[in-house]
């Protein structure tokens, strides 16, 4: 069934295979279908435009006449096209176009005629400049016939004494002196023309002829003009051909001389034919009328031709002068003619035979429907055409939800299938299966194309099935009420473990949140599009965008609307595209988009400047205006990679540098670029492996001790994180935190570091050590997750750990960085138990009103004002000034970094209660903590201090 159409796409489809212009128009006049050629003759595709368009002034008017009688009959005429500025004249056939088609108009087949009406007119042209010459001509010219002087030019009647019209038709002995010179000049003369001489008398008595040359050099002319004439010509007298141009030895297929005397039937295909053309033909000359007709001739081998025929008598008065053919070979166009016949009343066979109902829709009537269609409703033959589409549903509400969905799967660029109840003319109703797509895509609420099939059977069979099961369940139901909860519950169990696989086998395919294509689905694709690509030795481009500051829309505003601008750009990817194009989501905010066939960089270029446009416009969301732009990076296969890992390294590491440039653009891949593509792997491989090593328990808690200068006693324990990666060892944490941070991973990381210490704090104490305070950083992305709070709770409560144990450590810059939103948290955070410090202290902005304000209870001076604190008078003034700030507001003080004993007396002398340093431990892991805690707590119990 893939082949019903449409009757103007079966008319389309159908001028496609004629040589000659050729539309079709409906009844309004309106070109539905138009040929190559015809939009090459009219200077532009005249699809959708009037067909009176074409024609300009009385040739307008013509046309306007002729359209009328084509819907009725054949018809055929001339008339003036303007096309690119010049007038073209034409020959235009018509015919009205199948009525069994549902569609009311006509077909039209042109010729452009130009070409024959100049070389008529430049025949005619020449024909008046040989009168010009005869009539001026310095020399006597005359034409005989035997015995009588038939014509004659003005100076041969002005030699002998007479008017040219006073010798037409007299006796040529007249003109000589004696009979007997005229009789002798008749025997010489004769005698000469006969054997095919010529016959030159210097001593005749028109001896002032001077020369003749001038005359051979007329005729020499006009047999010139006839020999490059394009149309066949040729002169015939009693039957036979006398003479011919070399237009008609290329169409009948005669060499130079052939055709002469050659009897005028070996043109026709059989002495018939010749019969009845003689039988038209010549009872018009005989009234000196023109014969112009389209009949079949034969070429010299017996080939049959169409040719169009115009004859008419060299002079009317006396027939037998013989008479003058043109010929015009329009066989190609009679079979153009007839291919589009054949393929229209073709296509209108499939389109009426067809087993499933089809029409054409537009502005919410049917234009037309094949005879299935109008069974399906009830409907006379032919009468489909302008009924309305609410009419063929029982109630508004079936017709409105219908409306709906169509109109969404077109917006999307998707075929409308459904099933709906649907209405015939007699008010009976059935079940239809319905399916719909737009003839432009880019116009979807445009003219759209169905196919119904009446699915009513399938539908009762469907609803004799479910009253049957519905009775045998009861019946069931009624005999034991155990089996039929079994029975349910099996059932449940089926249809879970169905949606379960329906959504694994999509969710393997497609983004959950956006359902676009994804990862795996993509590389698919690329694959495919690689392999076309290969064999037609075309072009495809792979373009990665990343939207620009997207993570700080989702961490400030949520993830819900995160996940909204997500979608909206999904969308909007989707409209910017062509259907043959793929969008697909990789994760997070990285979207790729596949263009096969893109032929060169301008139309990548065009491609990623509408993505960038589609994109720019805002998007609203619970009050809030959300800018989003995107980075892209483009890539072009096979000039920048044969295979799909190479690809999309490539288009990654362009969209890399598209973010270098400033964001909001699109940057092409070149070579340069590869140590950029090297350095993102390898950051995107390190993500990957950090998301590994949380879920395979590659991380592990370090702890120094924060050391009291009054009892040299551990004062509490600063938890560290350290990643022990396979074959690589002990990772520092400069190595991969500024990554943490960056992927936002840090957030479950520090919700696992706190929660390990806790759990390994309360395992101390359950072997019988004293419990020792726990000092915890908090990034400052840790810090304003809106989860925070709450995940320290739950940590507390499920491993029973006393809040007073635990401190949390916050750089002054995080603390700064939101004011009021800071401050909330940290009462939050202290109401239950919990304290706070500063860590880092000097190296940022501190706002002494927050300071005062914040429930913080020590800060940590940063260890760069400490390694240098024996030599650096700045440093040593910083350290007593912080010493002095934190005295006044009674906050309690740690000194980072102290590695000699020379350090350790000076914050001594500037009263600083607590350090942390090389000079008493490096970070040690849970076992070494562990024994020095022991350690520690045994000195305390052998010293009492």
């Amino acid at each position: 069934m893939d082949r019903i159409t449409s009757t103007p796409a079966v008319a389309s489809a159908a001028l496609d295979l004629v040589a000659a212009p050729a539309c079709a128009c409906d009844a309004s006049g309106m070109v539905i279908a138009a040929n190559a050629a015809m939009a090459e003759l009219a200077g532009a595709s005249p699809l959708g435009r009037p067909l009176l368009d074409l024609f300009t002034g009385r040739a307008a008017r013509q046309a306007a006449v002729e359209l009328r009688k084509a819907l009725r009959g054949d018809r055929r005429w001339r008339g003036t096209l303007t096309s690119d500025g010049q007038a073209r004249v034409v020959e235009v056939r018509s015919r009205p176009l199948p009525q069994a088609g549902g569609m009311f108009g006509a077909s039209f087949v042109f010729t452009d005629v130009s070409a024959y009406e100049r070389g008529q007119e430049a025949l005619r042209k020449t024909m008046l400049e040989q009168q010009a010459i005869l009539d001026h001509a310095p020399v006597g010219i005359v034409f005989t016939k035997p015995g009588l002087l038939k014509e004659c030019n003005p100076r041969l009647a002005e030699m002998v004494g007479y008017t040219v019209d006073e010798l037409a038709d007299r006796d040529a002995g007249e003109m000589f002196a004696t009979p007997e010179a005229y009789q002798s000049f008749r025997d010489e003369a004769f005698a000469a023309l006969a054997k095919g001489g010529s016959y030159e008398n210097p001593e005749c008595p028109f001896r002032l002829i001077e020369d003749v040359s001038e005359t051979r050099q007329a005729r020499r002319e006009l047999q010139a003009l006839l020999n490059n004439a394009s149309l066949a010509i040729m002169f015939t007298r009693e039957q036979r051909i006398r003479r011919c141009n070399a237009g008609f030895l290329e169409v009948f297929g005669y060499g130079q001389g052939e055709c002469e005397g050659l009897p005028v039937q070996v043109l026709h295909p059989s002495p018939a034919a010749f019969e009845r053309i003689a039988a038209a033909a010549y009872p018009l000359f005989a009234r000196g009328a023109t014969y112009e007709a389209e009949i079949q001739l034969a070429k010299k081998d017996g080939t049959p031709i169409w040719g169009k025929v115009i004859g008419y008598p060299v002079n009317p008065d006396d027939l037998a002068h013989g008479y003058v053919w043109i010929v015009e070979d329009r066989t190609r166009q009679r079979r153009d003619e007839q291919a589009l016949r054949e393929a229209l009343l073709e296509n209108q066979a499939i389109f009426d035979t067809a087993v499933l109902g089809i029409a054409v829709v537009e502005n919410g009537h049917t234009l037309h429907g094949n005879r299935k269609m109008e069974e399906l409703f009830g409907h006379a033959p032919g009468a489909m055409t302008g009924v309305s589409i609410r009419s063929l549903y029982p109630d508004a509400d079936g017709w409105q939800a219908a409306r709906l969905d169509t109109a969404r799967d077109f917006a999307a660029g998707r075929v409308s299938v459904s099933e709906r109840l649907l209405c015939r003319r007699d008010g009976a109703t059935f079940w239809g299966r319905l399916s719909g797509r737009p003839f432009d895509q880019d116009d979807p609420g445009g003219r759209s194309l169905w196919l119904v099939d009446d699915v009513t059977a399938q539908h009762e069979a469907a609803e004799a099935v479910r009253r049957a099961r519905d009775e045998l369940e009861l019946r069931v139901s009624a005999r034991t009420a155990e089996l039929a909860g079994a029975n349910a519950l099996l059932q449940d169990e089926i249809v879970e473990r169905r949606q379960a696989e329906a959504r694994v086998h999509h969710m393997a395919y497609h983004d959950s949140l956006t359902g676009l294509p994804n990862r795996a689905l993509l590389a698919d694709r690329l694959q495919q599009a690689i392999h076309a690509a290969g064999r037609a030795g075309t072009r495809l481009a792979v373009m990665f965008l990343d939207l620009d500051r997207f993570k700080t829309i989702n961490d400030s505003l949520g993830h819900a609307t995160g996940d909204y601008l997500l979608k909206e750009v999904a969308a909007r990817l989707c409209h910017a595209v062509r259907a043959s194009d793929t969008v697909a989501r990789l994760g997070g905010d990285e979207f790729v988009v596949l263009v096969p066939g893109a032929g060169s960089l301008e139309e990548c270029s065009q491609v990623g400047d509408k993505i960038i446009e589609v994109l720019g416009a805002p998007v609203r969301f619970e009050g809030h205006s959300l800018h989003i732009s995107p980075s892209i990076g483009i890539c072009v296969y096979p000039d920048d990679g044969g295979d799909v890992d190479l690809l999309m390294r490539h288009a990654d590491a362009a969209m890399y540098q598209a973010k270098a440039a400033g964001r909001n653009n699109y940057q092409f891949f070149n070579e340069r670029m590869d140590s950029a593509a090297a350095r993102a792997f390898a950051m995107r491989e390190l993500e990957s492996k950090l998301r590994q090593a949380l879920a395979n328990g590659e991380f592990e808690p370090f702890y120094q001790p924060i050391m009291d200068m009054a009892t040299n006693r551990v004062h509490a324990l600063e938890v560290l994180l350290r990643w022990r990666r396979p074959e690589h060892g002990l990772v520092m944490p400069d190595d991969f935190i500024p990554t943490l941070e960056e992927n936002g991973m840090i957030v479950p990381v520090g919700e696992w570091v706190i929660r390990r210490a806790c759990e390994q704090s309360m395992a101390w104490q359950r072997a019988g050590m004293a419990p020792v305070p726990l000092a915890i950083n908090l990034s400052a992305r840790q810090f304003m997750h809106r989860a925070l709070v709450a995940s320290i709770k739950r940590i507390v409560d499920e491993t029973g750990i006393d809040p007073h144990l635990v401190e949390f450590e916050i750089t002054e810059t995080a603390l700064m960085q939101h004011g009021e939103q800071t401050l909330e948290i940290l009462d939050q955070i202290n109401r239950m138990g919990m304290r706070l410090s500063i860590d880092d202290f000097g190296t940022g902005y501190s706002s002494l009103a927050y300071l005062k304000r914040f429930p913080v209870r020590k800060i940590k001076i940063d260890r760069a004002f400490i390694r240098e604190l024996e030599a650096s008078s700045e440093d040593r003034a910083i350290v007593a000034a912080v010493m002095a700030l934190a005295n006044s507001l009674q906050l309690q003080v740690v000194a980072e970094g102290v590695e000699t004993e020379e350090q350790l007396a000076l914050l001594r002398d500037y009263g600083c209660q607590y350090v942390q340093g090389w000079l008493f431990a490096r970070a040690l892991d849970a076992d070494a903590a562990r024994a020095l805690l022991v350690d520690d707590q045994s000195m305390v119990a052998i010293t009492g201090v």
